[in-house]
């Protein structure tokens, strides 16, 4: 019976020992100045590292727009040196006859020509149309047949980029009548 009565107490003993136990004791002061300041060294850690990184990342953007800047015409420079040797090459020849210059200069023409396509540079030359400030510079104005503001003559060609004006075209303009 004895044997009974020890397994009784001790199957009563985990409850007991669950009301009996500690209650949660609340942290000190020093424990919790402790863990706020290794909570806010893990912050500044984390703060310095990620400034670090914008720091990093601001300085190859740099570094990738400044060689951009550097690099940015390099294909067009090079497409531009066969257009040289051309130019080269005909002014080298030494028995050259008017015809054969003038057909070197044709070829050379085309392939400056070739290059402006290839890098969307398009010529204006603006002969009959309405003046447009925006794209012609008129240096002066003539009798005509034509309508007021019409571009009479175009003294020297202008130039466009992807649309946008790199040079205007130099252009006489008619007089209203």
């Amino acid at each position: 019976m004895k044997h009974a009565e020890n397994t009784a107490q001790n199957e009563q003993q985990p409850d007991n020992a669950a009301e009996h136990a500690a209650p949660e004791v609340m942290p000190s002061m020093e424990e919790m100045l402790k863990l706020a300041e290794l909570n806010a060294q893990e912050h500044h850690d984390a703060w310095l590292r990620a400034k670090a990184e914008g720091e990093n990342i601001r300085r190859r953007a740099q570094e990738d727009i400044s060689k951009a800047q550097k690099f940015a015409v390099e294909r067009f420079s090079n497409e531009m040196l066969a257009v040289m040797d051309s130019l080269q090459a005909g002014l080298a020849v030494e028995t050259a006859s008017v015809e054969s210059f003038k057909s070197g200069m044709e070829l050379t023409l085309k392939q400056l020509s070739s290059v402006f396509e290839k890098f969307h540079i398009k010529e204006v030359n603006p002969v009959g149309e309405k003046f447009d400030a925006h794209k012609h510079q008129a240096i002066g104005m003539i009798e005509s047949e034509q309508e007021a503001n019409t571009v009479v003559t175009v003294m020297q060609r202008g130039y466009t980029l992807n649309e946008r004006v790199l040079r205007p075209a130099l252009v006489i303009v008619a007089k209203g009548k």
